[in-house]
């Protein structure tokens, strides 16, 4: 007999459809779904089947993904989906020798990146592949902007996409607020990546913040009782005083 009802694997998902979660924007709740990261520490070979290049036989393709650790900082950063990988080295490189555990750690820098959007300097901690897809990209906007979720891997990079897509939707008048000129222009630049403002104020919030912002949105001020007593004394008195005769004197 189960120990559970459900599995513990679809607990997450049951949960969004009840009580406050199942209230979330639909937008937002399709934002959860989870999709698999480019590949960065290793190179799929998307086959389950090749042929051996010396017989030529049929062989199975053992194609097992390198476990990665983001550690909290990286959630600070833009690492480019980068992590910690654990493994094993042989100690003088002698295969015959004893392995020693080994962590491989991503070389980070800080650099200073400058965004058109919101038109401000950033000191951001990159390491040398971010700095290669901000470049691929052709700038710092365009990489955070065309970077999914599950690439970026940063809470700092959502919440810089949050504030770029907010500027974008409101039409901001306070970017560049002496050069309107420069303005439209980075406006119309970026304009591929507009969204509704109602969906931008919710990209890239966790489900905490989302659920705060949520009950937010739905709670109202608790009204005072003596006030509905008011309310409602005012009214039996206007009932009273209509039911009452009116008497008319004769002159």
């Amino acid at each position: 007999m189960p120990l559970f009802k459900y599995p513990p694997k679809i607990w997450d998902a049951l949960k969004l459809k009840q009580g406050i979660y199942a209230r979330l924007p639909k937008h937002y709740l399709k934002s959860l779904e989870q999709k698999e990261p480019t590949p960065v520490h290793s190179r799929p070979l998307g086959v389950q089947y090749r042929a051996n290049p010396k017989t030529g036989h049929k062989e199975r393709v053992q194609d097992v993904p390198i476990p990665i650790f983001y550690p909290p900082p990286s959630q600070d950063g833009l690492w480019g989906g980068e992590g910690l990988i654990s493994g094993f080295r042989y100690a003088n490189n002698d295969k015959l020798s004893t392995r020693l555990r080994k962590t491989w750690k991503p070389q980070l820098f800080k650099r200073e990146l400058y965004s058109e959007i919101l038109d401000h300097k950033f000191t951001i901690t990159v390491t040398i592949r971010t700095l290669d897809l901000i470049d691929a990209a052709y700038g710092f906007d365009f990489y955070i902007l065309r970077t999914t979720k599950e690439d970026l891997n940063s809470k700092l990079g959502m919440d810089l996409k949050r504030a770029m897509l907010l500027r974008l939707a409101r039409k901001d008048t306070e970017l560049y607020p002496n050069d309107s000129a420069k303005r439209e222009k980075v406006y119309n630049k970026y304009k591929q990546f507009e969204i509704p403002e109602e969906e931008a104020e919710w990209f890239g919030l966790s489900l905490e913040e989302a659920v705060e912002k949520q009950r937010q949105l739905e709670y109202k001020e608790p009204e005072p009782l003596f006030k509905a007593c008011v309310d409602t004394l005012v009214e039996e008195l206007q009932i009273q005083k209509l039911s009452e005769p009116h008497l008319i004197e004769k002159e």
